[in-house]
């Protein structure tokens, strides 16, 4: 038993690991499968870096990477993430299970650090490069890390924290970093005395040895970190079996824009984000496409412009994303012939923007869900679908899925209940949370997803509704306990309770219930900059609404339920 499933499975004895011969429920689902494959081989390669290095050696004339101007093809991809791996290796000592951090946008430096760690051993810990020091200082102390591979623009966050952490290496990165031209970036913090660059890195790494390390598909491949119930992110520890499968699903249902050489992928949703890490990169990558890297989603008129070029057949986005760019006149500029696939997760697909989109493009927006724990992809909506459907789709081959009432029964199709789910994508557990995973799996292996949903006759999944009273901005979890627990700590509030409200743009917003202390006068401007210090600019509550009391039950329990129905 190798380290991951060693930590996971001491500190949670109750989480079974996935079986392959799942009988539990009907999986009436696979009826509407067609050629689909009930099963796949989650074994199918040794480990990610195994898929991987056959990409590069099958793949290696094409062009992998491409960002601000410059491409990387799968051979320099090879020769440049192998340098990386030397270095950590032999001049960091960077072990087999380590974890190193990494935080940058989507640039060319990302996919040379993720390969160059994984080829060493070590698991990569993805980090938002929009943390405040407060996040960022929890993320890098609970997964234990040493180094980091931070992008310039953002240093000043580590050097906020890098006393308080076990970091001894960090690596910085610029905007050119890796294609071997300098492009003009951000400058480092003068506080990270002896941080290192990470061309210099690469550079030291090409005349140092490497050696291959063994990893399988039991070992630690990331820690995904996702909201917790505590206020305090956990991470998802997920293998290389994890991965490897979910994207063996992935090809299964979707055989038909995963074409060897062929896809041409625009990546506009973060890379450290799960869905694009494995649908654009990994997917993508062991099948030789061309991927456009997009560093600033949010820059429209630059997005646009790699479109133009690109022109892509895959795009992934959330729905926010795609509003924009229907809404955007410049939309029409873009040759979409090529586009085979638009999907989107994160967040509900709004059926109207499909139909924009399809409208623009040609192609509907095909909607898939998933989350941190599950690699992330649980249910997605077939090749054989040609329209949208307003639903998730079906449960990917060798995923079983139930719906539990909060007796823990089975429900009926038609009927509501906690959607739950084994399969070779599911974790094997939060890292060093015992009692979390007591909590997150049912006594027979089932992950507990927090969300509500429907099946239909035809094994299509809606989610209706999340119990866990998460919000979604912009495709970006957040949890109500962390809001309340920073807006709590600030000077003038006695309590609060937060909720999500519809929002045109980001498809929901944070708003926050407040109940001032006694004789202060708090004001909504000074609340919401005490937030913006110590969250996200995603988590910043929207709106702040003052109120005398908050509804609670008999028990003392804020019902946040009443709050959304006033908001």
């Amino acid at each position: 038993m190798n380290s991951i499933q060693n930590i996971v499975r001491a500190a949670a004895s109750s989480v079974p690991p996935w079986n392959q011969g799942m009988t539990t429920t009907q999986r009436h689902w696979q009826a509407s499968y067609g050629s689909t494959p009930n099963e796949i081989n989650p074994d199918a390669y040794r480990s990610v870096v195994d898929m991987m290095d056959q990409a590069m050696k099958r793949f290696a004339d094409r062009p992998a990477m491409r960002c601000a101007g410059q491409t990387l093809s799968y051979a320099d991809l090879d020769r440049l993430s192998r340098d990386f791996a030397a270095y950590l290796q032999s001049k960091l000592g960077v072990k087999k299970g380590d974890r190193v951090a990494v935080m940058t946008p989507n640039l060319l430096a990302f996919p040379i650090a993720f390969l160059g760690i994984i080829r060493a051993g070590a698991a990569q810990a993805n980090v938002n490069p929009l943390y405040t020091p407060r996040e960022l200082e929890h993320q890098l102390n609970d997964a234990g890390v040493e180094t980091l591979v931070v992008f310039s623009g953002v240093t000043a966050t580590v050097a906020e924290v890098v006393a308080r952490t076990r970091l001894k290496t960090i690596v910085t990165v610029g905007l050119g970093d890796g294609s071997g031209v300098a492009l003009p970036s951000p400058p480092v913090d003068g506080r990270l005395m002896g941080a290192v660059a990470f061309t210099d890195a690469l550079a030291e790494g090409a005349g140092l040895p490497f050696t291959s390390v063994d990893v399988d598909g039991d070992d630690l491949l990331f820690l995904q970190y996702t909201g917790g119930t505590t206020g305090l992110s956990k991470g998802a520890a997920l293998s290389h079996r994890n991965l490897v499968a979910n994207t063996e699903q992935f090809k299964a249902f979707m055989p038909s824009v995963l074409r060897p050489g062929e896809e041409v992928v625009v990546t506009a949703i973060p890379l450290y984000h799960i869905f694009a890490l494995m649908v654009n990169f990994i997917s993508y990558f062991s099948v030789g496409a061309d991927n456009w890297l997009v560093p600033n989603p949010r820059d429209f008129d630059s997005l646009l412009d790699t479109l133009k070029k690109a022109r892509p057949s895959i795009f992934i986005g959330v729905n926010t994303l795609y509003a924009g760019l229907v809404a955007h006149p410049r939309g029409k500029e873009v040759d979409w012939s090529n586009l085979r696939l638009a999907a989107g997760g994160g967040a509900a697909v709004i059926g109207a923007v499909s139909d924009k989109w399809r409208a623009l493009t040609g192609t509907f927006i095909r909607e898939g869900y998933g989350l941190s724990e599950t690699s992330p992809i649980l249910t997605f909506n077939p090749a054989a679908v040609n329209e949208f459907t307003g639903t998730t789709g079906l449960p990917m081959p060798s995923t079983d899925i139930k719906l539990l009432d909060d007796n823990g029964c089975e429900v009926g199709i038609g009927e509501a209940g906690e959607i739950c789910a084994r399969g070779p994508q599911v974790m094997s557990g939060y890292w060093q949370q015992p009692e979390a995973n007591a909590a997150a799996f049912t006594a027979d292996g089932y992950f507990r997803t927090g969300d509500i949903g429907i099946f239909d006759a035809q094994g299509f999944l809606k989610i209706v509704d999340r119990k866990k009273d998460m919000v979604i901005v912009s495709g970006f979890n957040v949890y109500p306990n962390e809001i309340e627990a920073v807006a709590t700590s600030c000077a003038g509030v006695a309590e609060c309770a937060c909720v999500g409200v519809p929002d045109e743009k980001t498809g929901e917003a944070v708003k926050l219930f407040v109940v001032r202390a006694a004789n202060v006068a708090l004001g909504e401007s000074e609340l919401i900059a005490h937030c913006r210090d110590q969250l996200t600019a995603y988590k910043v509550p929207r709106i702040v609404r003052f109120v005398e009391a908050l509804p609670k039950s008999t028990v003392g329990k804020i019902l946040r339920r009443e709050l959304r129905d006033v908001a």
